[in-house]
């Protein structure tokens, strides 16, 4: 491109007009109405306001009103807070010591120069209030105003300084939606504050409302606060699908609750993420909780969670980005390693709980028979037609006996044949007092209850201490299988095939480096790498599980993988998923007839593995009815 065709006469530096560099400004901090209701909110929360009301009109275009109790400000400020580059919130003499949420003094201005702005405030314990005004970056002289004590900022038609911006916006119902998501973040973040916010336009409705929490007696810390606020952001359901994260690793401490995964929601609105109280948007943070969820959920879905980072200030870089969404970690690697390990043992220790969530969706969808109907009833607790390896294939047979067999099968047992034709076993059928049937030795059932039938050759019906459960045979099965071919391989490694010719992968310099200082981890999954000159890497050997393959483009993949997020998951995310499709192929299938011990055996096996409420693919394995759940369907509640 010419200078001509940039419409540029000659090449002269000039110092562009502080109202046009503040609207420049504006366009990276304040690109939606979202961002600007953020911004202010954000000013509140720093000073040190105790409820914050919002009012918004016209998707926040044509109004945004912030009203706050904190600090407030004197006359001789409110000229200053609308001049870029003018804050209470740091000094400038150490970047990396950011205690507030903002810092940089440009939220404010930014605004100013696309919009009608009014600001008044008092400060604490000042006579009288003091206002002023500004209209795309022209400020007026500030004069008394009437109000409490805090501060109200009111945005009027915003971006009317700038055309060209309110194009790219939304309808209102999506930037509307957008708000609502960002206050919420930030009522998350700061769960001792109480929000309202409103639509004032065509008769005021309340939008979201949260009332300040309190930091519980016992607890001594935000734990009992946050969980309260998170009620109302995520929902009650959230809160009894949720298991709590405690960790901490080299200075850096993670807090919060991640949900089960049969919890899922199909997009990440439903994650919030915090770095020292901070709503961020981390791809590093994204990235680990989606890791810690690997081979739980089904493709597509994503994780609901609630986690609070904190460390030092030094050790976390806020000034990254200009919406300051985003941080930089000293120790990425640290901070990684913390969030998996953390959320995967939070998970485990929740077991195979039952997510709440199913239940109610399973209440839901339950109806009553139309006058009339009949019932259509299909169960019978079958005996079994042989063990496990009968049916599984021998290659797989010790791997799909995941679970302990009983001591006895009831083979040749016949089924008994009631009078309506439909199968059952009532002397296998379980007892209030968890005993078997006669002969048999009688044990106190786990939280999975005692089988009491199977129907439809898939599902099994059992009876808990407070209702009862569904369990699908297949699913859980293939999960106990899954989880015991991982352990296997990370005891005894992945067997490796050897390649009659080595295949060479040209990577460059440090490409094969980073593959080559990886070698060891490599070895151990199968793959046996060699160096082969300067920027090359032999691949010897390449794991057996993925049968024939190309041993150099997998190098390569691993060698983008570490370029671009340091570390090199990839190999190991094929071999799993290698293990599921046999773990799949290995475990009971549906219209396999299952003695009682047999359903038994497979309820407590359930028990004992951390992930088992879900199989490989995400689906869930179990769903629970309490009695109340059971009373309230027939109407006795």
């Amino acid at each position: 491109m010419t200078a001509h065709d940039r419409n540029i006469s000659a090449p002269r530096i000039r110092r562009l007009s502080e109202a046009v560099a503040n609207r420049i400004a504006a366009g990276e901090v304040i690109e939606r109405p979202a961002a600007a209701v953020k911004e202010l909110v954000e000013n509140a929360l720093d000073a040190g306001a105790a409820n914050i009301a919002i009012d918004i009109a016209g998707g926040g275009a044509r109004l945004i009103r912030v009203s706050d109790d904190g600090a407030g400000m004197t006359a001789a400020e409110l000229p200053l807070a609308l001049e870029r580059h003018a804050t209470s919130k740091i000094d400038g003499s150490d970047l990396l010591a950011i205690a507030s949420y903002g810092f940089r003094g440009e939220a404010l201005p930014s605004i100013a120069a696309v919009a009608r702005l009014s600001l008044v405030s008092r400060a604490a314990g000042a006579a009288e209030a003091w206002g002023i005004e500004a209209e795309a970056g022209r400020l007026g002289a500030a004069k008394p105003a009437a109000r409490a004590a805090g501060t109200e900022v009111c945005v009027r038609d915003l971006f009317f300084a700038t055309p060209a911006r309110l194009k790219f916006l939304r309808s209102e119902r999506a930037e509307r939606a957008e708000i609502v998501e960002a206050v919420k973040r930030l009522a998350v973040a700061a769960p001792t504050v109480g929000f309202v916010l409103r639509e004032v336009e065509d008769g005021a409705r309340i939008l979201f409302d949260a009332p300040a929490e309190h930091v519980g007696p016992d607890t001594g810390d935000l734990f009992d606060a946050r969980l309260k606020r998170l009620r109302r952001v995520l929902g009650p359901a959230f809160a009894e699908d949720a298991a709590r994260v405690c960790a901490e690793r080299e200075g850096l401490r993670l807090q919060g609750w991640c949900g089960l995964p049969t919890h899922a929601r199909a997009g990440a609105v439903a994650q919030h993420l915090l770095v020292n109280g901070r709503p961020v948007r981390d791809r590093l943070m994204v990235g680990a909780l989606q890791a810690a969820y690997a081979d739980l959920l089904p493709s597509g879905r994503r994780p609901v969670a609630a986690l609070y980072f904190s460390c030092e200030p030094a050790r976390v870089d806020v000034n990254v980005h200009p919406a300051k969404t985003e941080v930089r970690f000293r120790e990425p690697g640290v901070a990684r390693g913390l969030m998996v390990g953390a959320v995967r043992a939070a998970l485990a220790e929740a077991g195979c709980r039952p997510a709440r969530a199913l239940s109610d969706a399973a209440l839901g969808r339950v109806q009553a028979p139309a006058p009339g109907g009949a019932a259509r009833v299909s169960a019978g607790l079958w005996p079994a037609r042989g063990g496990w390896s009968g049916h599984v294939s021998q290659g797989l047979a010790e791997a799909a006996d995941a679970f302990q067999r009983p001591a006895q099968h009831l083979d040749g047992h016949p089924a008994a044949e009631s009078a309506a034709g439909w199968g059952a076993r009532p002397v296998e059928a379980a007892h209030s007092d968890g005993a078997r049937g006669e002969g048999e030795a009688a044990e106190t059932p786990g939280p999975l209850g005692v089988a009491v039938a199977q129907i439809h050759d898939a599902y099994i019906v059992t009876q808990t201490a407070d209702g009862m459960a569904l369990v699908d045979m297949h699913a859980a099965h293939e999960r106990l299988v899954y989880e015991r071919l991982k352990r296997s391989l990370d005891a005894g490694g992945a067997a490796a095939q050897a390649l009659l010719i080595p295949e060479i992968a040209e990577l460059g310099r440090e490409d094969a480096e980073n593959l080559l200082a990886r070698a060891d981890e490599f070895s151990r999954l199968g793959l046996v790498l060699e160096p082969f000159g300067a920027g090359a890497v032999a691949v010897r050997a390449t794991p057996a599980a993925l049968g024939p393959c190309d041993g150099a483009a997998l190098a390569r993949d691993l060698a983008d993988e570490i370029a671009d997020m340091d570390r090199a998951d990839g190999l190991r995310a094929r071999l799993d998923s290698v293990l599921s499709r046999m773990a799949c192929h290995g475990s009971v299938r549906s219209e396999r007839r299952l003695s009682g011990p047999e359903m038994d055996a497979l309820l407590r096996a359930m028990e004992a593995e951390p992930l088992s409420g879900q199989c490989n693919h995400g689906r869930p394995t179990v769903v629970a009815l309490s009695l109340a759940d059971i009373e309230t369907l027939f109407g006795r509640r």
